[in-house]
C-alpha cells in the first residue's frame, strides 16, 4: 500500500517534470541561437518562461488535488492551463526556435508535418474554436465533468485537452509569431475571437443560471462562483489575446499591414 502511494506521488510530479525539461530545452536552444549570432528575442524567452511558471503552479500536485475536488480550483486551472499559459507559449514562437535548432533534414520533416492536412485542419480558427470552446460545453453541460471526478486518467486528460486546445486557438487567432499554414484576414480572425468571447460568456451564464455541471457534490454557491470566474476570467484572457493580435498588427510594416477597418464607400 505504501509503495502504491509512493508510485502515485511520483506520477503526480511527472507533468511538472516534463514542463521543466521542455522549458530547459527552450532556454538552451535560445541561448545557442544567440551565441551563433542569431537575434533571438529575450522577450520570447521571457514569455516562454512566464507560461512555464504558470503551468508549473497549476500542475503542482497539491493544486491539482485541490482542483480535483473543488470546482473553483478546477476553473482557476482551466483559465491558467487553457488560456493564459498557452498565450504566453505561443508568443514565445517555440516552433520557429525548434526549426532553427534541428538539423536540416529533421527541420524539413517538421516543416512538412506542419503543412500536413491534419495540422491544417486543427490550426484553422474555426476548428480551434470548436476544440477549445466546444470542448468546454461538452465538459460542463454533460456528465463528463462528473465522470472526471472519479477517474484520475480522465481528470488529467481534461487538463491536457485544455492546454493543447488553448494553444491551438491562440496560434490560430494570432497566426504568429510562428508561421501559420493559413492565410486568413485579420478581420476574420478578430471575428472568430469575438465569437469565442460570446460563446464563452454564454457558457458561464448557462452554468450560473442552470447550475451546471450536475451530478456532483458541488453546492449551488460553488457552481455560481466558478461560473463567475469563467465569465470574467475568460473575458480577461480573451482581451489579452486581442491585445496581442492588435500589437502584432501594429508592429507589421505599414506597407504590409492589412486594413483594420473596411474602406469607406464612395
Amino acid at each position: 500500500m505504501h509503495a502504491h502511494t509512493d508510485e502515485i506521488s511520483l506520477l503526480a510530479w511527472l507533468p511538472l517534470a516534463l514542463v521543466g525539461l521542455i522549458t530547459l530545452a527552450y532556454l538552451l536552444a535560445a541561448r545557442r541561437q544567440r551565441r551563433r549570432g542569431n537575434d533571438w528575442s529575450r522577450w520570447r524567452s521571457a514569455f516562454f518562461l512566464m507560461g512555464s511558471v504558470l503551468l508549473a503552479q497549476a500542475m503542482a500536485p497539491p493544486v491539482m488535488a485541490w482542483a480535483h475536488h473543488d470546482l473553483n480550483g478546477h476553473m482557476a486551472l482551466h483559465l491558467v492551463m487553457g488560456m493564459l499559459a498557452p498565450l504566453a507559449w505561443v508568443l514565445a514562437a517555440p516552433v520557429t526556435l525548434l526549426l532553427r535548432s534541428l538539423p536540416q533534414a529533421a527541420s524539413r520533416r517538421v516543416a512538412a508535418l506542419l503543412r500536413s492536412f491534419p495540422v491544417r485542419v486543427v490550426s484553422h480558427p474555426l476548428s480551434a474554436l470548436l476544440l477549445n470552446i466546444g470542448g468546454m460545453y461538452l465538459l460542463y453541460l454533460t456528465p463528463l465533468y462528473a465522470l472526471s471526478l472519479h477517474s484520475e486518467l480522465l481528470h488529467h486528460w481534461v487538463h491536457l485537452h485544455f492546454l493543447v486546445a488553448g494553444y491551438l486557438f491562440c496560434w490560430a487567432i494570432l497566426a504568429g509569431p510562428d508561421a501559420s499554414p493559413h492565410r486568413l484576414s485579420l478581420r476574420f480572425r478578430l471575428g472568430v475571437l469575438f465569437l469565442s468571447m460570446a460563446t464563452h460568456a454564454l457558457l458561464g451564464k448557462l452554468m450560473y443560471g442552470y447550475h451546471w455541471p450536475r451530478g456532483t457534490d458541488h453546492s449551488v454557491a460553488e457552481i455560481q462562483a466558478a461560473a463567475q470566474m469563467m465569465y470574467y476570467g475568460g473575458d480577461l484572457a480573451e482581451v489579452l489575446l486581442a491585445v496581442a493580435l492588435l500589437t502584432m498588427w501594429l508592429r507589421t510594416p505599414v506597407e504590409r499591414r492589412e486594413a483594420l477597418l473596411p474602406a469607406p464607400l464612395r
